[in-house]
């Protein structure tokens, strides 16, 4: 089987989609993936491509064709806009002429945009392959919760772009069970949404680490008590909220924050990390390469993932939260809904609020203030409860199943 899976985001930039591409070659597809020049998160495109390609790879026995595309820069603005819609150009003029030969499924990755969801429908039409849409952030939602859109007869036109994509997908696939009742809500039948929801890829969960990683340096880890953050550094993440709470805890001098990422409000951070007095408390230690993640978690002591305070946020959860779950180590969410309830069901940590430094800062000294057995236990119970609900195997199986049966 001839599986073309489509997103504008792909190696060497660090999604989940490069599992699930690698998963499948492995188990003898055919895959071909079709996506942009790398310029995720820093907004520049990254070293060693340019316009001038390479445009055609091979990743993992992968076949990866690539796109020109407007790199997204570095702040919310007409940059962020044109590489979006620069994918969505690119890939439907080129992608017909670049993806040859037969294809017997496509499947969408979609984060933010869902743009990225247009060239599949041309190549559907064009392939006669039926779409398998996983659907990991619901538009124009998305649009109003971040602030990028506010007028609503313009969310009133993304909403008919989105239920025309939808309407054009043979299967949707959700991370979030609270997804489905939006789409559905659509004129979309039931039916044909599924939830399947994120893992966190094995190098999460193998108990054996190394303590030799390219991309880990120990001389960055500050010593101390040491809350981690990993991920986009974005507005949807409220780090408003994150910051706050830091500088309510700077007196607590062995309290560290650590984040490990980038992202547009990076600059902003940095900036309120000087302004607050907060440079010995808050450390931004940059983007790290997937492989060293691990490590980095087995040298934290707890585990952030935050969310703003929004209706969407309540039906979202961050696929950091099936990442963190493996390592061992307990977990402290700033978020509403969805995410706040899996934390309390596994037992796994603390949640607090979005939206409320008080609250964070609070749940962080709760943590704080336990024993180190006391940690252990609530970091095994996490990683119990993701081998029961987030099984990398089991849920590949049923993309399988998917595969093979649509």
């Amino acid at each position: 089987m001839r599986v073309l899976i489509v997103t504008q985001y792909f190696w060497p930039e660090q999604f989940r989609v490069n599992d699930i591409a690698r998963a499948l070659n492995d188990k003898g597809y055919e895959v071909i993936v079709l996506t942009g020049l790398p310029n995720y998160p820093g907004g520049k495109i990254f070293s060693g491509y340019s316009f001038r390609g390479p445009y055609r790879e091979n990743y993992s026995g992968v076949t990866v064709v690539r796109v020109p595309l407007i790199p997204r820069g570095q702040k919310k603005n007409i940059f962020l806009a044109l590489n979006y819609f620069s994918f969505l150009l690119f890939s439907s003029i080129l992608g017909p002429f670049f993806i040859k030969g037969r294809i017997d499924k496509i499947f969408v990755y979609q984060p933010s945009p869902v743009t990225v969801a247009f060239p599949a429908v041309i190549l559907k039409w064009i392939k006669r392959a039926p779409i398998i849409f996983w659907v990991t952030d619901l538009w124009p939602e998305t649009l109003s919760a971040t602030g990028m859109v506010k007028k609503e007869w313009v969310l009133w036109l993304w909403s008919k772009f989105v239920k025309f994509l939808y309407k054009n997908s043979d299967r949707i696939l959700v991370t979030s069970r609270g997804f489905i009742e939006k789409i559905v809500s659509r004129g979309i039948d039931k039916e044909k949404v599924e939830y399947w929801p994120q893992w966190g890829e094995d190098l999460f969960t193998s108990e054996a680490i190394s303590n030799e990683v390219v991309g880990y340096d120990q001389n960055l880890i500050p010593d101390g008590f040491k809350i981690m953050f990993a991920g986009n550094i974005g507005t949807s993440q409220g780090f408003e909220t994150i910051v706050e709470a830091a500088a309510m805890l700077k007196y607590y001098r062995d309290i560290h924050w650590v984040v490990l990422g980038d992202g547009l409000m990076k600059e902003w951070v940095e900036v309120e990390i000087l302004n607050r007095g907060l440079t010995e408390n808050f450390h931004l230690l940059g983007r790290k390469p997937l492989e060293a993640m691990p490590l980095y978690y087995k040298n934290a002591d707890l585990l952030l993932a935050s969310l703003k305070k929004d209706p969407l946020f309540t039906i979202t959860v961050p696929a950091k939260i099936q990442s963190y779950l493996p390592s061992g180590k307990p977990i402290i969410v700033s978020m509403d809904g969805e995410g706040a309830s899996l934390i309390e069901q596994a037992d796994a940590g603390v949640s607090c609020k979005a939206g409320c430094p008080q609250s964070l800062a609070e749940g962080v000294l709760k943590i704080y203030g336990l024993t180190q057995g006391e940690r252990v236990i609530l970091g095994a119970n996490g990683r119990k409860y993701f081998f029961n609900n987030f099984d990398r195997n089991k849920l590949l199986m049923r993309l399988e199943e998917i595969l093979n049966t649509l």
